[in-house]
């Protein structure tokens, strides 16, 4: 016992005295340790300053029931729990209770409310015994930061996030996934947190030993106004053709700026919501916006022109032992009307024969165009077009026909959109752009210019026939039944298979509906691409009746609510009609006070002006409108008070 007890007292000196330093730093490390608090991310802004996403402190408040004196908790308690029954509504007498007993068991963490704004951390700070801080009033403080979306689900994919689960795995989709790393993230603080059993932790003190630096506010190029447009149009019509998903975007032709972007899935429950960016990263056959591509190679490397015949037969051509339909037959056309009503036979012998012997030089004209690569966008997820080659495994002889019609290929409908708006913008090939700048306040750090892919992607001459052929696609085509007189549009529209080497496709046909173009066909100010997967057979699939729609709304809805104005060089414009109009009615006006003038051809308002401000008091009755062609007084005539004039106007 006497040698058991020196080894007792032989082991204590040795822990105090030689390894004391080793045991107290463990133990310092074990009870206390510094926490990241994360920053506010930067605040994502639309490109006229409406706020997209923002990050919103919250705060969790707590108490140390037991640091506090028993006099300074007594002193304090009724007025604390009469102050947190007035915010909440629960009985002082349950606040009390609740307080006494964490206090008897010594607990040293007891979540009072979580997750509140600012103002009511103010107000919570400013509570009886609270207000005395962390010592000794017990106030435990934690803060977090929420992102907000004041726009809801528009958009929400677009303007993205960036979450982190518990195994540290990121996901960052959207523009506050692509730059918040480097703009919107922001600086952390640090904070020391002292643990109190049962995995609790809980600060040392009120403030943080590192302040953490907010993010850089980004700024994009969406326009609100256009957003709700498109996002509300997509959904009307998804909802319509009970539609798998869809996604519209609308560019800025000039510039390539994205002023909405709506990526729309439906749920389990056949709501739809903004479920992944597929404008940006599904790739897919396009169908027939594709022939605007295969038929400018041909007409590039003048292997045809747009008043060369073709043959589309009735209907029905076999290439290479495969069959090759249109929804009708169209016999002897012209290669623009081949175009102007979408026949796959009419793309696919024009291609065929002219490039059937030499393949790599059709394929070699889609690549000086870039079509075989990525954007390069900073949105992560885009999709990788696939341009086949001679040699590859998905090549046969078979190919060539197919391309020129848009299947045997795959595209996203951002790169479909970004060729498109080149025709748009004769020849010159835009970046898509999603940011106009980075700021801190008002300070610019980063601004985003205009990026141009390809100066000139064709001659002016193949341009001008292409920008012809997709006007009048929407005049006299395919898409004739969107052609409005109010404004004019131009663009192509696309009905794909999909699935169709699945073996239920003829019991269940599924398709892909698309129109892209751009609007005015004159001078454009915007290009757009609408695209639909999967609309119910049973309501409509074809490109025009599905996607073609959407397109006019949006372009109806910019113009009326958005409408697009010429530059006025010159407020001293007068108009010679004008002028001898006004003429003509003011010496009418001081020629005739009592007596009836002449008012045949002159316009029904000037006239009812004219005599409603003679010194006769008289009744003018008008039938119809525009221009007087008749009245019923003679000229001359003299006119009494309350006489009655009827004016016949056509």
């Amino acid at each position: 016992m006497f040698v058991f007890g020196l080894a007792v007292v032989f082991k204590l000196a040795s822990v105090q005295f030689l390894q004391g330093d080793k045991y107290k730093n463990l133990a310092e490390k074990q009870a206390v340790k510094n926490v990241t608090i994360p920053a506010n991310r930067g605040n994502v802004y639309a490109d006229d300053g409406s706020l997209l996403a923002t990050s919103i402190p919250k705060y969790n408040i707590a108490i140390d029931a037991v640091v506090s004196s028993a006099k300074l908790f007594e002193a304090h308690i009724k007025g604390l729990c009469d102050s947190l029954s007035g915010y909440s509504g629960k009985s002082s007498a349950y606040y009390e209770k609740l307080i006494r007993k964490a206090r008897a068991n010594k607990d040293q963490y007891l979540l009072l409310i979580k997750d509140i704004g600012y103002s009511d951390y103010i107000r919570f700070r400013n509570f009886p015994l609270l207000n005395k801080g962390a010592i000794p009033g017990g106030l435990i403080v934690e803060q977090n930061t929420k992102r907000e979306f004041p726009m809801g689900s528009i958009a929400r994919r677009t303007i993205g996030y960036e979450h982190i689960d518990d195994y540290g795995n990121v996901t960052r989709p959207g523009i506050d996934g692509a730059f918040g790393v480097k703009y919107l993230r922001g600086t952390d603080g640090k904070r020391l947190k002292q643990k109190i059993g049962k995995g609790k932790w809980k600060p040392l003190t009120d403030a943080n030993q590192i302040e953490p630096k907010d993010g850089y506010d980004v700024y994009t190029t969406i326009d609100v106004n256009i957003q709700d447009i498109a996002h509300h149009a997509l959904l009307e019509q998804l909802e319509k053709y009970k539609a798998g998903h869809g996604c519209v975007v609308v560019m800025e032709t000039k510039t390539g700026e994205v002023k909405a972007i709506s990526n729309l899935g439906r749920s389990s429950k056949g709501t739809y919501y903004e479920r992944l960016n597929y404008a940006v990263g599904e790739s897919h056959e396009p169908g027939s916006t594709f022939k605007l591509m295969a038929l400018m190679v041909a007409l590039e490397d003048r292997v045809i022109d747009t008043s060369t015949m073709v043959d589309t037969k009735n209907g029905y051509k076999r290439f290479y032992g495969r069959a090759i339909t249109d929804t009708r037959g169209h016999g002897e056309i012209s290669v623009a009307r081949t175009f102007e009503l979408s026949s796959n036979i009419g793309l696919a012998t024009i291609v065929d024969d002219n490039y059937s012997k030499s393949p790599k030089r059709f394929i070699e004209r889609l690549k000086e165009w870039g079509l075989h690569n990525t954007l390069g966008l900073p949105i992560l997820g885009e999709g990788k077009p696939i341009i086949p080659s001679p040699g590859d495994k998905i090549w046969s002889r078979n190919a060539l026909p197919s391309m020129a019609y848009g299947y045997n290929l795959q595209m996203t409908p951002l790169q479909t959109l970004t060729f498109y708006n080149a025709v748009a913008n004769n020849g010159e090939m835009v970046k898509p752009q999603f940011l106009k700048e980075v700021k801190e306040f008002d300070k610019v750090i980063v601004p985003f210019k205009k990026e141009v892919i390809n100066k000139q992607i064709c001659s002016k001459e193949t341009i001008s026939k292409a920008q012809e052929m997709l006007k009048n696609v929407v005049v006299r085509g395919t898409g004739r039944r969107l052609y409005s007189e109010n404004f004019s549009m131009a663009g192509k529209t696309g009905t794909a298979r999909v699935d169709y080497a699945m073996p239920d496709w003829k019991e269940n046909p599924r398709y892909i509906s698309s129109f892209v173009g751009y609007f005015p066909a004159e001078n454009p100010k915007y290009s757009c691409i609408v695209v639909i997967h999967k609309p119910s057979t049973k309501v409509g699939f074809y490109g025009a009746d599905v996607s073609g729609p959407v397109f006019k709304k949006i372009a109806q809805k910019i113009f009326t609510d958005t409408p697009i104005i010429d530059e006025v060089k010159t407020l001293e414009v007068q108009s010679q009609l004008a002028e001898k109009e006004f003429e003509n009615y003011y010496e009418l006006a001081k020629k005739y006070k009592t007596v009836m003038p002449n008012v045949v051809g002159l316009p029904a308002m000037d006239a009812l002006a004219l005599l409603e401000n003679m010194q006769v008091k008289v009744k003018v009755k008008l039938q119809g409108n525009g221009v007087v062609k008749k009245q019923s007084v003679k000229e001359h005539n003299k006119l009494s008070d309350n006489q009655t004039i009827v004016l016949t106007a056509s």
